[in-house]
């Protein structure tokens, strides 16, 4: 049996719930923008595959759910890139792509947007020296 670090055996994420009031606009903004496949929907939820892990997009289901989640980090190749395909696209970013920190075999960055949801997301980038 392979433990892990918890000793229950989480081995990775399996799902990412992601507060979405308007389902419709929201599906389209995770598909048609950040380019994630939807897996399938039922009802006013929806589900997409980022790399093996699914983002369920879900209006809140009591009160104390109703607030932007954490932030997801989408690693992308080329964050330059991304960010000008996505501002083409109408997303407003926060700031441009900026260094964070230099490490010894990469140079990570990272630039920050809101989904059409209010969740805040970012996009980072983990450059080879």
């Amino acid at each position: 049996m392979n433990e892990t670090a918890t000793g229950i055996g989480i081995s990775r994420l399996g799902q990412i719930a992601v507060n979405a009031h308007d389902s419709g606009r929201a599906t389209e903004f995770y598909r048609d923008v950040l380019g994630l496949p939807l897996l399938f929907t039922a009802g006013n939820l929806a589900f997409f595959d980022c790399a093996g892990v699914r983002l369920m997009l879900t209006p809140p289901e009591k009160p104390e759910f109703d607030h932007p989640g954490s932030i997801l980090y989408f690693n992308v190749p080329d964050i330059k890139a991304a960010y000008g395909r996505m501002l083409a696209s109408g997303v407003c970013f926060q700031d441009e792509p900026h260094l964070i920190a230099r490490m010894p075999n990469h140079d990570l960055w990272m630039t920050f947007f809101h989904d059409t949801e209010g969740n805040l997301l970012a996009l980072m980038s983990e450059v080879p020296k």
